[in-house]
């Protein structure tokens, strides 16, 4: 299952409700979502600085991330960036998948 990154950094509506509510439950919640949708989340971390949350997940594909991240991106408490992530092994078949790439300026 591809797996991806979210970061995201609460609102001030956003923290409102997380203090409200609570680190525990706002990680129970995103968990119960994303497996809704088929997938799993693989870590839930709180952070300081310019991010709130580093979120993994494991979903089945491109388009339930995209609709996982419209979903939260619209209830307008949190603003997110995914990162698709890749395994080692995915890094070792993009190798085996070359092509004959002429940088700007250099001639065939």
């Amino acid at each position: 299952m591809p797996r991806y990154m979210v970061r995201a950094s609460y609102t001030s509506e956003g923290l409102k409700g997380l203090i409200k509510d609570g680190g525990v439950a706002r990680r129970d919640a995103v968990t119960a979502g994303v497996e809704a949708m088929g997938g799993s989340v693989e870590t839930f971390l709180y952070a300081f600085g310019e991010d709130d949350v580093y979120v993994i997940v494991d979903v089945p594909d491109r388009i339930t991330m995209a609709s996982i991240a419209l979903t939260v991106g619209a209830s307008g408490a949190v603003s997110l960036s995914t990162t698709v992530m890749l395994t080692p092994e995915e890094i070792d078949e993009a190798i085996d998948k070359t092509f004959n790439y002429h940088p700007p300026g250099h001639s065939h």
